[in-house]
C-alpha cells in the first residue's frame, strides 16, 4: 500500500518531486530559470528537456507554465516546433494554435497553424486561417497560393457539375441552355476570379510557373464561358 501511495504521489506530481530530487536536475534548473525569469536560460532548457522526453516537457507546459508569461509563445512554439518536424500533426496544429490565441496578430502562426490543417486533411479550416494570415498581411506567399490554387479547384468542381449536368439534356431548350450559360458565368465571377486574384498576388512577388499555368487556365475558361 505504501509503494502504491509512493507511485501515485509521483504520477500526480511529478514536478513537485522532480524539485526535490536535486538542482542537477535539467527540469529543476529550468523551474529556477522561470523563477528567475530567465527567460533565454529557460527556452535552452526547455528545448533540452523536449528533446529528451518530450511528454513530460508537454505536462511541464501545461501544468507549470503561467500562460501569461513572456516565454510561454516561445515554448509553444518550441513543441509545435517538434511535433511539426516529429510527423505529429495533431499535436503540433494544438500548439500552433496556441500561438494564435497569444499573438493574434502573428502572420507566421496562422499560416503555420493553417499548414498544419492542410496535413491533418482539414482544407475547409486550413482556407479560414490562411484568409486570416492574408487580413494581417496580403502579400504572404503561402497563404496566397493555397487560397489561389482553393478557389480554383473549388471552381473546377462545380463547373464539372454544371458540365455534365447540361451535357446530361439530350436536346436542351434555350431556357435551359440560358441558365447553363448563367450557372457557368456565377463560378466565372465567383471562385475562378477569387482564384485570379490570389495567384496573380502570387506572381507579384514570386515568379511561380504553376501559378501562371493555373491563370492560364482561367483565361481559357473564361473565353469559353463568354463565349
Amino acid at each position: 500500500m505504501k509503494t502504491l501511495t509512493v507511485f501515485w504521489v509521483i504520477f500526480l506530481f511529478p514536478f513537485a518531486v522532480f524539485a526535490q530530487s536535486g538542482g542537477n536536475d535539467v527540469l529543476s534548473q529550468l523551474s529556477q530559470a522561470m523563477a528567475n525569469q530567465s527567460w533565454d536560460q529557460a527556452i535552452v532548457l526547455f528545448n533540452k528537456v523536449i528533446n529528451s522526453d518530450v511528454a513530460k516537457a508537454e505536462m511541464y507546459y501545461w501544468t507549470e507554465v503561467d500562460k501569461n508569461s513572456a516565454v510561454c509563445p516561445r515554448m509553444a512554439y518550441a513543441l509545435a516546433d517538434y511535433y511539426e518536424n516529429a510527423r505529429n500533426y495533431d499535436k503540433s496544429y494544438l500548439f500552433y494554435k496556441e500561438l494564435t490565441q497569444m499573438k493574434s496578430d502573428d502572420v507566421n502562426s496562422w499560416v503555420s497553424c493553417a499548414n498544419m490543417q492542410v496535413m491533418r486533411g482539414k482544407e475547409k479550416d486550413a482556407l479560414t486561417m490562411y484568409l486570416q494570415a492574408l487580413k494581417l498581411d496580403p502579400n504572404n506567399l503561402t497563404a496566397n497560393i493555397f487560397v489561389g490554387n482553393y478557389y480554383y479547384f473549388s471552381a473546377e468542381q462545380e463547373r464539372q457539375k454544371i458540365e455534365t449536368s447540361y451535357t446530361k439534356l439530350s436536346a436542351p431548350t434555350r431556357m435551359q441552355y440560358a441558365r447553363y450559360k448563367n450557372s457557368l458565368g456565377e463560378v466565372m465571377s465567383g471562385d475562378y476570379s477569387k482564384a485570379k486574384s490570389y495567384l496573380q498576388n502570387v506572381l507579384q512577388h514570386f515568379p511561380s510557373t504553376e501559378a501562371q499555368k493555373t491563370l492560364d487556365k482561367i483565361q481559357l475558361i473564361e473565353k469559353e464561358v463568354n463565349r
